[in-house]
C-alpha cells in the first residue's frame, strides 16, 4: 500500500491512500481516508473507520480497509492533522 503521506510501502504496492486535511462540522472532527488501485476508489473516514463508499471493492476487501483504518487509526490522524491546506493549495 502506497501512502501519499510518508510514502510507506506495504504489502500492496499498487495501492495508494490519501488522507484529506481534518474537518469540523457540527461539533464534530473527522478525515476522509481514500484508497485506490486503478480504477477501484473506496472512501472512508476517520475515527469511525468506515467505508462509506466504494467503487470496485468487494465486502470481504472493503473490511480490510476499515480494519486497516482501525489499526493504523492514530497514523491516520497524524497524517490528517498535518495537512496544512494553505500548503497544499499553494503547492498546484
Amino acid at each position: 500500500m502506497m501512502e501519499e503521506a510518508g510514502m510507506k510501502q506495504d504489502s500492496n504496492p499498487d495501492m495508494r491512500l490519501s488522507v484529506s486535511p481534518v474537518c469540523k462540522k457540527d461539533g464534530e472532527t473527522y478525515a476522509f481516508v481514500t484508497f485506490m488501485e486503478g480504477s477501484r476508489v473506496a472512501e472512508g473516514k476517520i475515527p469511525d473507520c468506515k467505508i462509506i463508499s466504494s467503487e470496485g471493492f468487494d465486502e470481504g476487501e472493503v473490511g480490510m480497509l476499515e480494519m486497516y483504518m482501525k489499526q493504523n487509526l492514530l497514523q491516520l490522524k497524524k497524517m490528517a492533522a498535518g495537512i496544512r491546506l494553505f500548503d497544499v493549495i499553494t503547492k498546484k
